[in-house]
């Protein structure tokens, strides 16, 4: 009842929101084209906006509901300590608020589950959680994953979306990015496949490790990929960048992913690949 008294046009539902108490979680704004949406109307179309079409960023467990088989996912790797190496000030404090807040122990959720019936080891980058920057635990959850899936010779998925290393961890955050890539090293010399899927931002050490070592690399329409930022680079070769410079049809053209895979054709895709 509810529901049907709350699906207008999205002009209608403008003037709602301007002239009524409405819900909480009941619409959506889209931040490309300001559109004001339908919260069912997102979620029935793969998190995208019916609109413009461009995608919403999503959560580790929204992800992992998309692309697994209902009830097949098994986390792996949930009881770490706080990584602060540093003793960074504020920064235990910050890590405590964005666990409550987000309801996720770190940046990355790893674990096991089956596409189409396949067992896959899979691991999902949160952009909620420090906008899913690598430090220690998310480095050792990553190297878990990887070492499960080489010793139950598992396919391999991983999710990666990450502003880059932690800053407050300093050289133990860095180190993350050669103990990842020796991990999925004996991955490849077991003759295993890894595939990585880059989403909106991908950045920093985690691009220039385990985001780029897969056999397939896929990415989602208009993710930004790349080290540097787009805005540092400008300034720091003083040159107007190439239109959509480091988004991922960009990278496609260039050779540097090897397929752009829109959300609804993701699973699809992936338990091809798996089976293949």
């Amino acid at each position: 009842m509810l529901k049907d008294m709350f699906k207008k046009t999205s002009s209608q539902s403008k003037k709602m929101l301007d002239s009524a108490q409405i819900p909480d979680g009941l619409f959506q704004k889209c931040v490309k084209c300001n559109e004001i949406l339908y919260a069912e109307d997102v979620v029935s179309n793969y998190y995208t906006c019916p609109n413009c079409g461009s995608y919403f960023r999503i959560t580790p467990r929204e992800r992992l509901s998309m692309v697994l088989d209902k009830g097949s996912f098994i986390e792996w790797s949930t009881e770490y300590p706080i990584s602060d190496p540093l003793s960074f000030p504020g920064y235990k404090q910050k890590l405590e608020h964005v666990k409550t807040v987000t309801n996720l122990d770190e940046a990355v959720i790893t674990g096991v589950g089956t596409i189409n019936g396949t067992d896959v080891a899979i691991g999902v980058m949160s952009s909620d959680f420090l906008m899913g920057s690598m430090g220690k635990v998310v480095g050792e959850k990553i190297t878990g994953l990887i070492e499960r899936a080489t010793e139950q010779r598992l396919p391999l998925i991983i999710f990666c979306c990450s502003g880059g290393a932690r800053m407050q961890e300093g050289i133990v955050s860095l180190m993350q990015m050669a103990k990842t890539s020796q991990a999925l090293k004996k991955h490849d010399e077991a003759g295993l496949l890894y595939v990585p899927v880059l989403t909106d931002p991908t950045t920093g050490g985690v691009m220039a490790s385990f985001a780029m070592l897969g056999d397939v690399i896929l990415a989602e329409p208009g993710a930004l990929i790349g080290f540097a930022g787009p805005r540092v680079i400008e300034q720091t070769i003083g040159q107007k960048l190439p239109e959509g410079f480091q988004r991922a049809e960009f990278l496609l053209e260039h050779g540097f992913i090897d397929k752009i895979v829109k959300r609804s054709k993701l699973k699809q895709t992936l338990s091809i690949l798996i089976k293949s």
